[in-house]
């Protein structure tokens, strides 16, 4: 593993040394990081303060919409995941311009933009209006939405403006008033997932912050370990339940932006007949030298390059997966180690969904930093993103 690091380019030491860890962060991102569980409880009492009750006077719609794109977009993956799949109606994400055709009067859309620019998430609100659905609009103060949600009298949920802080840092201030919405409208039992659990959500943040800040040493900091388990390998991220698939979702983002770093991305039971392949290919048993005739046992290895190989990681729920899922969870890591197929298993903790999610969610965020340091990179800035979008629009990933 120290060689595979090391060819791929990954300083470990800078892990344990906080002064080179700021200067390698000049942007602040695991400070930004940081701020997740004041982004809860802080987002949860804006969302009060806007009248988010007055929701609840139409009744329970047909169906909720959530759109976003970017970074925005796993906001709409994460809230259906909240809900669960004993919610009375569908709660669904759409990542376009406009609005699917079924959208009418009896739904409820939810628009969300980090930056308050999006053009995908203004054209769907107006559109919105347009059809007469009931909108909800999430995003910062004195922006185009907010100005085009005060045209179409929409109820605007603010999210608190941080200098510097990108979208996909503020995953907690956009997914909360979109909790508080689909809780006003009945649609989240109040035992279950209420106050309490906001609270419990944040407080699992607060602990995560505790745990991985910079000033831990790598042993017991969690995030730092799986920043090296991950390096050098190829990461095959696979969710048990529809609530670790999304938080899987949310890391496979994060890795890709923070630190540049690809993941494979799945859920059981789907995955394990889609991807299962690739415990079989090049980054696999093959990549190990597996294969028939593959291996020279007597060659110079002298100049040899370690392969990239995979990495399964399993984003597990006990707590609500099925005993189908349970048991075929399992046969992969028995499958993995008999490929010589590296296995992380990390467990979401918490009695609520949400606290579970923040669970998982915190500490990827977390571990796609450190990891982006390690490699040498400034986790803030993604110039490809800039590259790949037409001004004046934010940037991919940053809407």
């Amino acid at each position: 593993m120290v060689q595979g690091m090391r060819e791929a380019g990954v300083d470990e030491s800078i892990l344990d040394d906080v002064v080179r860890l700021s200067a390698a962060d000049p942007s602040g991102m695991l400070l930004h990081v940081a701020s997740s569980a004041r982004q809860v409880r802080e987002s949860a009492a804006l969302a009060q303060e806007a009248g988010i009750g007055s929701l609840a006077a139409d009744g329970r719609p047909r169906a909720v919409l959530v759109v976003g794109v970017g970074s925005s977009a796993a906001v709409g993956v994460a809230l259906a995941a909240v809900v669960g799949s004993r919610c009375p109606v569908p709660v669904l994400g759409h990542n376009g311009f406009g609005l699917p055709g079924w959208v009418g009067v009896a739904d409820v859309v939810i628009a969300i933009s980090g930056s308050g620019r999006s053009e995908a998430t203004l054209s769907a609100l107006e559109e919105a209006d347009r059809r007469g659905c009931r909108v909800v609009a999430v995003g910062p103060p004195d922006s185009p939405l907010a100005h085009c949600a005060e045209r179409a009298r929409a109820l605007f949920l603010p999210v608190a403006v941080v200098d510097g802080r990108p979208t996909r840092a503020s995953f907690w201030a956009l997914l909360l008033p979109a909790v508080a919405a689909v809780r006003a409208l009945g649609l989240l039992p109040p035992a279950a997932e209420g106050p309490d659990a906001v609270e419990a959500a944040a407080a699992r943040l607060e602990d995560l912050a505790m745990r991985c800040r910079p000033a831990s040493e790598t042993f017991i900091s969690p995030a730092k370990v799986l920043a090296l388990e991950l390096a050098g390998s190829l990461p095959l991220l696979w969710g048990t339940t529809a609530l670790t698939a999304a938080a899987a979702d949310r890391a496979a983002g994060q890795l890709a932006a923070n630190a540049g770093y690809p993941a494979l991305l799945g859920a059981l039971p789907d995955a394990a007949g889609a991807q299962a392949g690739v415990l079989d290919g090049m980054f696999g048993v093959r990549g190990a030298g597996g294969g028939a005739g593959a291996d020279d046992f007597f060659r110079d290895r002298v100049d040899e390059t370690e392969p990239v190989r995979l990495r399964l990681v399993l984003l597990r729920d006990q707590a609500a997966e099925h005993p189908a899922v349970t048991r075929q969870a399992e046969a992969a890591v028995t499958a993995a180690a008999e490929r010589a197929v590296a296995v992380t298993e990390l467990s979401a903790q918490g009695s609520s969904r949400l606290e579970r999610l923040a669970s998982l969610v915190g500490l990827f965020d977390y571990t796609s930093v450190y990891l982006g340091l390690a490699l040498g990179l400034d986790p803030t800035p993604v110039a490809a993103a800039r590259d790949l979008s037409s001004p004046p629009t934010p940037a991919v990933g940053e809407t």
